[in-house]
Formats: structure tokens, sequence, C-alpha cells
């Protein structure tokens, strides 16, 4: 009497349940406020932006002053110990940055002297990566130093978004608490300026894990 062998059975396994991809690190923005001139408004205007941004979970922001390091002039080719202790302050933050904000007031039609040197100092840091303006003076609001500081940017290798924060006579839009008068318009064109910086500095930062940028 024969017997017969039964085919041995196929293991089954439970169908896999589709893994959610983790959600991206926050974009780091370095919003630099480039006045150092006594008595200056930029501190207002600057705690209001990091405050629109604290309000996005996608992004993540610090603060780069320029009155925070005091950088020489003369941009020697061996910086000096005390010039690299200076740098140190403001540096990391620059190249840590996935995007950028910078705060600027309009001096004789142009950008602070202070802020050009801060931006002399760094190469590297800029490259590949988005920045919006948030610009204050008198009735033109600092909009001629924005457009000098795109044709700066621009030689950096940076890439500036359209939609700027504009504040004509800057001291009568705030009140003695530094809050603003009239927060809708500022809100919304805080909300434009923010979507666009956020589109580019996620596209540019998986652009350069993914092809280093060469210049």
């Amino acid at each position: 009497m024969t017997t017969s062998q039964q085919a041995p059975r196929a293991e089954t396994s439970a169908p896999s349940t589709p893994q959610t991809p983790p959600a991206p690190a926050p974009l780091k923005v370095a919003v630099v406020l480039g006045s150092n001139r006594e008595g200056r408004f930029g501190p207002v205007i600057a705690e209001w932006l990091l405050a629109e941004i604290a309000e996005r979970p996608e992004l993540s922001a610090d603060l780069v002053d320029v009155a925070a390091a005091d950088l020489p002039t003369s941009l020697p080719q061996r910086p000096s110990p005390r010039i690299n202790a200076e740098l140190a302050k403001v540096s990391p933050l620059l190249a840590d940055a996935d995007a950028f904000v910078v705060l600027t007031p309009e001096y004789n039609h142009s950008f602070p002297a202070a802020l050009k040197n801060l931006i002399d100092w760094h190469y590297g840091e800029w490259h590949a990566k988005p920045v919006g303006f948030v610009s204050y003076g008198g009735i033109s609001g600092g909009l001629r130093a924005v457009e000098h500081l795109r044709q700066v940017l621009a030689e950096l290798h940076a890439v500036t978004v359209r939609d700027t924060v504009s504040f004509a006579n800057a001291g009568s839009r705030f009140d003695d608490q530094g809050r603003l008068l009239d927060p809708s318009p500022s809100v919304a064109a805080a909300k434009g300026m923010l979507d666009q910086l956020t589109w580019w500095a996620l596209t540019l930062r998986e652009g350069r894990h993914k092809r280093p940028y060469r210049t």
C-alpha cells in the first residue's frame, strides 16, 4: 500500500501596509536683520516677522543680526582669530540655512553698508538658496534697497523670490508695543512671500542633496 505525499502548503503573508513617508524636516530660515544704525527700527519689524514665521510648522527661524558681529570691511585673506570669533556668531547660521529673509531699511536709495559687508564676507553659504525680502523706509518702503539686493544676490547664485513685504513710513505703522495698527495687508503679503520662499526652499534643498551645486 502506498501513500501519496501532500504538496507543501505555500506560506501566505499578510498584505503589507503602505508606509507613510516621513514628513520633511522643517526648513531653516535665516532672518537677516540688515541695519546696525543706532536707534534702528528693524528689531520691531523683525519681532513681527519671526512671529509670522513661527505660525508655520514647516519653517524654523534664526535671527542673524548684522549688529551682532563686528566684521571689518578690509576682507583679509587670512582672518585673524578675533575676526574668526566674530564670524562664528553668524556664519554657521547662514551655512545651515535652507532659505533667507533679508530685512532691510533703505538708506540713500539703497541698502546699508553693514548688510553689504555681511554678504561680502560669505560666498558658498548663499549658493542655490532662496531669499525673500522685508523692507522698510519712507514713502518708497525700502523697495529701491530690495532691487539693489536682487542684483547682488544673483551674483552669489541665490534665487530671490518675487513677492516682498514693504513698510512705507514704518514708524507710523506700529504702536508703542510693536504691534501693527492694521495687520491684514502685511500679514497677507508675508503669507505670499513665505509661500514662495517655502516652495523654492524645498525644491532647492532636494536639488542640492541630489546634485551638489557647482559654480
